[in-house]
């Protein structure tokens, strides 16, 4: 295994770790959404480092895609789910 790409990886990880503080402290859940975004991002793109190391690109990033595609879906369906509950505190104050 090429050492450059270890370093990256654990240069990858600990910003993940930076990032689940933002997403376990976050004062708003749209923090929360967020880290939780950087921390799927960041593990892209160690799969990706993953697929170059064991010389398995092709392998790692159709699971990196996948992966994204999963992460974009959930964000969608959390942020749906966010402005439909939002929208329903609005209207439980409406005299209508």
């Amino acid at each position: 295994m090429n050492p450059l790409f270890v370093t990256f990886a654990v240069i990858v990880t600990l910003l993940m770790l930076l990032s689940l503080y933002r997403t376990v402290r976050g004062p708003t859940v749209f923090d929360r959404m967020l880290g939780a975004g950087v921390i799927s991002t960041k593990g892209l793109i160690l799969l990706c480092l993953i697929g170059f190391a064991y010389d398995r690109i092709d392998m790692f990033v159709d699971l990196a895609l996948t992966y994204a595609l999963l992460n974009f879906i959930g964000t969608v369906v959390l942020a749906k789910y966010f402005e439909h509950r939002t929208e329903q505190e609005a209207g439980e104050g409406d005299p209508r």
